[in-house]
């Protein structure tokens, strides 16, 4: 097992492993980069709908101005 030319092939092979995963993981991290961006810019020009949980606490702070309105006109409800 003194063979330089096995050690030589084993580090240019494990090596060459090494950048195939570098250069799949940079490929990856740019695609996730770009979606993000694209994502941005779509988002930039239209709102996101409102959640379900933001509309019911809209339509409960609405129901309690209508009763504050009708208590200060004095309009029992």
């Amino acid at each position: 097992m003194q063979d330089p030319l096995f050690y030589l092939t084993m580090a240019v092979a494990g090596l060459s492993g090494l950048v195939i995963v570098a250069v799949t993981a940079l490929r990856g991290w740019n695609g996730w980069l770009e979606l993000k961006r694209a994502e941005l810019a779509r988002g930039a020009g239209e709102a996101a709908p409102p959640s379900a949980a933001t509309r019911i606490e809209v339509a409960d702070l609405k129901e309690r101005i209508r009763k504050l309105e009708a208590i200060a006109a004095d309009v029992d409800l």
